[in-house]
C-alpha cells in the first residue's frame, strides 16, 4: 500500500522515533511505501576483541518523512515512531531545500557532529566553494578557522562542519 500522495500538498516532516529504533522504523516505512530519509553517518567502533565499521543514525531518534498531512496517522501507526515534532504548537513542517541540504552534507567526505546544545542565533551564511557549495545555514560558533556550528531551520539541532571559513558568503 503506497502512502504517499501525488498531489503537491507533501511535505518533509521530522519525525521522533523510539531510542535506537530509527532503522527498524525507517524499513517499516519504506515498507508501508511511504518516502523517508535516514541520514547515517559510518563509524569506526572499538570493543575491546574488534573494530568495526557501523552506520549511525546522525541525528539519534529522528528520520524524515515526505507525506501529506493527511497521512500522519498512518505514519504515527508504523512500528517505531514516537512523534511528530512540533514547533509553535503545530506539526513542523521543512522545506525540501533542507532535506536537499542535509542529503549534500551526507554525501561529502566531511566528518559531521551534531549537537543539540541550547544554541543561540547568529549570522546566516551561505557555503560558496567546495563539496557543500550552495548550503544555507546559519552561524552558531567558530570552532576554529576551519570548523564551523551551523544550524539548519527546523532541525532542532546543530552540526558541526569543517569548512574553511574563507569559503563562505555572508548574506
Amino acid at each position: 500500500m503506497t502512502l504517499t500522495a501525488s498531489n503537491s500538498n507533501v511535505k518533509w516532516y521530522p519525525v521522533y522515533t523510539h531510542p535506537r529504533a530509527e532503522k527498524k522504523a525507517y524499513a517499516a516505512l519504506v515498507e508501508k511505501g511511504v518516502e523517508a530519509y535516514l541520514p547515517l553517518n559510518r563509524r569506526l567502533k572499538l570493543w575491546s576483541d574488534r573494530k568495526k565499521w557501523v552506520e549511525e543514525p546522525l541525528i539519534k531518534s529522528y528520520l524524515f518523512v515526505r507525506i501529506a498531512a493527511s497521512e500522519q496517522g498512518a505514519v504515527l501507526m508504523t512500528r517505531g515512531i514516537a512523534r511528530f515534532i512540533y514547533f509553535s504548537g503545530k506539526v513542523a513542517a521543512m522545506p525540501d531545500r533542507q532535506i536537499d541540504d542535509l542529503k549534500l552534507l551526507m554525501a561529502s567526505s566531511l566528518e559531521l557532529e551534531v549537537t543539540e546544545e541550547d544554541l543561540q542565533p547568529g549570522e546566516k551564511i551561505q557555503i560558496k566553494a567546495g563539496p557543500l557549495k550552495g548550503i544555507i545555514g546559519e552561524i552558531i560558533a567558530y570552532r576554529s578557522q576551519k570548523q564551523l556550528l551551523l544550524r539548519l531551520e527546523n532541525l532542532g539541532c546543530s552540526i558541526i562542519v569543517n569548512v574553511a571559513a574563507s569559503l563562505i558568503n555572508r548574506l
